[in-house]
Parts: C-alpha cells; structure tokens; sequence
C-alpha cells in the first residue's frame, strides 16, 4: 500500500483563492482591506525567506502590507515603541514580529506588546487562553496548528474518535494542535495523547495512532516501524540537512527533511505530508486567514 500524498501546496491554492474572493468583497462594501505589518529584526537568511513568503502572499491577496526591516541591534524598547505605533494604527488589523529575535531583546515581551486583536499569529498569552477555552472564544489559532487541523479536514480523515498522537510539546506546535483536537466541535472531538523527548517508549504510543503528528525537529526520528498500517501522518518538521544547486536558477538551496522518514513511512501509512509541500505552504495561508479575520471582527462581520 502506497500513502495518498496530501499536497499543503494545493489546499494553500483553494484557501487563498477563497480568502481573495472574501477580501474584495469587503473591500467593495466596506472600503476596507485586511492590513498587515510583518517586522523583522536583523539578516537571518531562513526569516528572510520566510517574510518575503508572507509579503508575496499579502500583496497577492489585495492586502495593505507593511514592511518593517530593523537593524540586527536594535533595542527592546525601540521595538517595543514600533509594535505600539502599529497597535494603535487603524489600517493594520495584523502584526507579525518573526521570530527568532536578537539575544538583547526578551521575546515573551514582544509577543505580549502586541494587542490580542491584532495578534494573528496567536502566540499572546489571552489567545492562547482564549484557543484552551475553545469554540467562540477562539479568535485567531496558532497558525501551524490551524494548518495541520485544515490539512487533516480537507483530506477526508476522520478526527472524531481518532486516537491521535502529537509527537513535541512545543507552544507554537504540540501543545495548541493538541488542544484543537481535543475540544468539542468540528474538526475535533479526539482522543489526544501529547509525547516527547521524556516519554518511555515512543515507538508504542506511535504505533497506536490513528493520526500522528510529528513536530519535534530530528530529521528522519519516526520510522515506518512506528506508523500503525493506514493512518494518517502529519509531519511538520523542517529541518536543513544540507545545501544542493538549483536545476531552476543554478542558487544554492537547502536541503530539507522532516521528522519522518518520508520514502519508507508512505508505504505503511494511509495518508502522509511531504516535506516539503505539506504543512509549511499552508502555514502563511493560515496568517493571511487570521489577519482577514482580524479585519471582519473589527467591521462586526464575526463575534
């Protein structure tokens, strides 16, 4: 048996389309469009991407997007004043600070500097509050977790009932995905078990799975031996593990694997994500998503 491949890229193409249509619908009975300001401090190469991504996206899409570029020396206070000015910015509904910051700056204060209306990454403390309260508490979920509930939904598993394994604890990945699986509703109703690097034989609550998520970020850690014959996999791991040229513009790209060996894991498993082309694409569909909702709460649109 060979896994169905679920393409991230294809799902990113129909949420966005979708989230096109919406915007110009606002904006022609409104006025308004969806604003965004994506800051990044310093030149870390793999942000860099990351954000011309998300810029790309925006721009696509309709949006006012704002970018941010600060020096690598930046002070706290001084980025703490930037994230300030665009609270109180009426055209920006969303702002994304990425993520990792210099070492002079406390990243838990930044997050908690942006206003939990505007935060459409969902890592503010009252989101995350907000996210365990579950239902219509829930304004804007993390958005990998919310592209790994969308990737599962849209592939046609079945999450109620579902014996599901998160594999990491992360408050970006495990924890959230963990807590949206779990809660009542659609797209829910789990039964969730949350394992990690201090868990006593991964290997058998793996095997137990009837979805498997793996967000731990050791390349190639689950092996076939671990996946149950037909589940569903989800792995979210991206790791570089090496550098080759591009048959397409001769640069030097990176070599990507995920937390599952990808080649042997799709001849047991039912389902599984590439990497790439899984989960990553539909993450920045997921943001775009959270700064529309962001604009449609404030205009009465969502309660």
């Amino acid at each position: 048996m060979t896994a169905k491949i679920i393409s991230g890229s294809q799902i990113r193409e129909d949420i966005l389309e979708d989230i096109s249509q919406k915007v110009q619908e606002i904006q022609k009975a409104y006025g308004e469009i969806p604003g965004l300001v994506t800051i990044l401090v310093g030149e870390n190469p793999a942000s860099q991407s990351y954000v011309s991504l998300k810029i790309k996206t925006a721009n696509r899409l309709g949006f006012h997007e704002i970018q941010e570029n600060q020096p690598d020396g930046i002070q706290e206070d001084e980025l703490l004043a930037l994230i300030e000015k665009y609270n109180n910015d009426e055209k920006i509904h969303g702002i994304l600070v990425q993520l990792p910051l210099p070492k002079q700056i406390n990243e838990a204060n930044i997050i908690n500097a942006i206003h939990p209306d505007k935060d459409v990454d969902g890592f503010h403390p009252v989101n995350a509050g907000r996210l365990l309260i579950g239902g219509t508490a829930v304004k804007f979920p993390p958005c990998t977790p919310a592209a790994i509930q969308e990737i599962i939904i849209r592939a046609g598993v079945e999450i109620e009932g579902a014996e599901v394994v998160v594999v990491g604890r992360s408050n970006i990945v495990g924890k959230p995905i963990a807590n949206m699986l779990l809660q009542k509703g659609n797209g829910a109703n789990a039964t969730v078990t949350v394992i990690h690097t201090r868990t006593k034989n991964m290997e058998r609550h793996c095997k137990r799975a009837d979805i498997l998520i793996v967000a731990a970020g050791v390349p190639n850690l689950v092996k076939p031996a671990w996946i149950k014959p037909g589940a569903c996999v989800i792995d979210v791991g991206v790791n570089r593990v090496g550098e080759k040229i591009s048959e397409k513009t001769g640069n030097k790209i990176a070599i990507l694997k995920g937390d599952v060996d990808f080649e042997k894991a799709k001849e047991v498993a039912g389902a599984i994500t590439p990497v790439p082309g899984g989960v990553g694409p539909m993450t920045i569909a997921m943001l775009m998503r959270n700064t529309l909702r962001s604009l449609q709460y404030k205009l009465g649109l969502m309660e």
